[in-house]
């Protein structure tokens, strides 16, 4: 199912929401910037990972 937004999506959907809120909250920020360009579970799940993976394989 679609949805306007990520706001849309974590109001609607319990699963959605839970999952956010298991996130580091510096990754949850990010997603929220996104909100207009996330509309589905797989979306928030697939913008998640890439932030995660960035955020852990950057250069030192």
């Amino acid at each position: 199912m679609q949805f306007l937004n990520l706001q849309e999506l974590i109001k609607t959907s319990y699963s959605s929401r839970q999952y956010l809120l298991s996130l580091p909250v510096s990754i949850q920020m990010q997603l929220h910037e996104q909100n207009d360009f996330i509309h589905t579970q797989f979306e928030l799940r697939r913008n998640a990972e890439y932030l995660i993976n960035s955020k852990y394989n950057m250069p030192l």
